[in-house]
């Protein structure tokens, strides 16, 4: 009886986050302040709760307490969108860390944020000499955004003053051995197309495509379930590598 109803209350809290989850927006998962940070630990804790604890009548209890914490966060989220007095006591906002190339040692004293940090995340961001940086400054959820000196940046074709032809986004077709139709219509393509390309790459049988895409400049990138990988490179120390050579295949097929 108690694994029935362990069962059920599990269903129970499972539907529940899905739902709450959907209604309270990304931040939930991606782009967390602390503030969500803690907030999606206890709103895991409380529906972990509700699923296990067999306790007589407590089930709704904790289902109550589920919801309202949903609504209260959800009531935060929207004093965000249209508050910024709420958004600064509840997201934060950003602190520069280095102006200049000088580190602003009182901000970071004000974040608890020492230099080990700031260098490791400098690190993470290809700087590795802080005189070169002109901002850095951290960002609500604690990412660092860095902006070098102008001397200091990557030239692009914009300051060579070159035209570059536009790039989209590549458009997926095929994932896991299925066409996605509606992506070829709406490329004004249909099957037949699409199978002359796989052809014209050696591809004869469209369940063999793991993924295959239509690049900006018309062209198909493909890649089938089987990778005819001769000499395969293996950066694990595992004793054997997870993609058989040319000869591994022909000895053991």
């Amino acid at each position: 009886m108690k694994f029935v109803e362990v069962f059920l209350q599990t269903l129970l809290a499972f539907f529940a986050i899905l739902i709450y989850t959907r209604i309270l927006g990304k931040q939930q998962i991606g782009q967390l302040t602390f503030f969500e940070y803690i907030n999606g630990i206890t709103f895991g804790s409380i529906a972990a709760v509700l699923a296990t604890d067999t306790a007589p009548n407590q089930t709704w209890m904790h289902f109550l307490g589920l919801t309202l914490f949903a609504f209260f966060t959800w009531l935060a989220g929207y004093a965000v969108l249209v508050s910024r007095p709420a958004r600064k006591l509840i997201s934060g906002e950003p602190t520069v860390v280095v102006h200049n190339g000088k580190i602003l040692e009182e901000n970071m004293k004000k974040m608890r944020y020492n230099f080990d940090e700031l260098a490791m995340q400098l690190r993470q961001k290809n700087v590795f000499d802080i005189a070169d940086v002109e901002y850095a400054i951290m960002e609500p959820d604690g990412d660092l955004s860095v902006l070098l000196k102008s001397q200091k940046r990557p030239l692009t074709p914009s300051d060579l003053k070159l035209s570059t032809k536009y790039e989209g986004v590549p458009t997926e077709l095929i994932e896991d051995g299925e066409i996605l139709f509606q992506n070829l219509q709406q490329n004004h393509l249909d099957e037949k197309w699409l199978i002359q390309q796989l052809q014209a790459q050696g591809v004869q049988d469209i369940s063999q495509v793991d993924y295959a895409v239509l690049r900006s400049n018309g062209t198909l990138y493909v890649n089938t379930k089987e990778d005819d990988i001769i000499n395969p490179v293996d950066i694990t120390d595992a004793p054997e590598s997870p993609v058989k050579t040319e000869k591994e295949e022909q000895d053991h097929p």
